[in-house]
């Protein structure tokens, strides 16, 4: 796709790609990281890196490092209301986290996949920086 078209996309659409992209590098991240284990002992692993809280404090910390048009899709993402947001989280980092899946979403989607992988490892770093 290109990038004028996945910049029209909504950005619910792009988070929800996002969110899927960000969850496999996780996931490998973890294995990799942690080899043989119980799937249980990941999936708890996996929580502090996906829920809301550490991907709002990942993409604010990473902020100085995002070009004028990352930040347009994350405030997008960011302003895009949503009829839920889950009992574990409060608003603002439900939706900071929501353009923060946006951008990896549209990182993907335009085949930017060298400056995505640079945030979601950074991203990774960061969590595991704040334990």
């Amino acid at each position: 796709m290109d990038n004028r078209e996945v910049r029209s996309m909504s950005p619910l659409v792009l988070a929800y790609m996002g969110d899927a992209i960000y969850e496999v590098y996780v996931r490998d991240y973890l294995i990799r990281k942690y080899g043989m284990c119980k799937v249980n002992d990941l999936h708890k692993r996996a929580i502090n890196f996906v829920k809301a809280k550490s991907q709002a404090f990942a993409v604010l910390s990473l902020e100085k490092e995002l070009s004028s048009e990352e930040m347009y899709i994350v405030k997008r993402g960011r302003n895009q209301k949503s009829n839920t947001v889950p009992k574990n989280a409060n608003v603002k980092d439900y939706r900071y986290a929501t353009g923060f899946e946006a951008l990896i979403g549209y990182l993907y989607l335009s085949g930017q996949n060298e400056k995505m992988e640079y945030i979601i490892n950074r991203t990774i770093k960061i969590i595991e920086e704040i334990g």
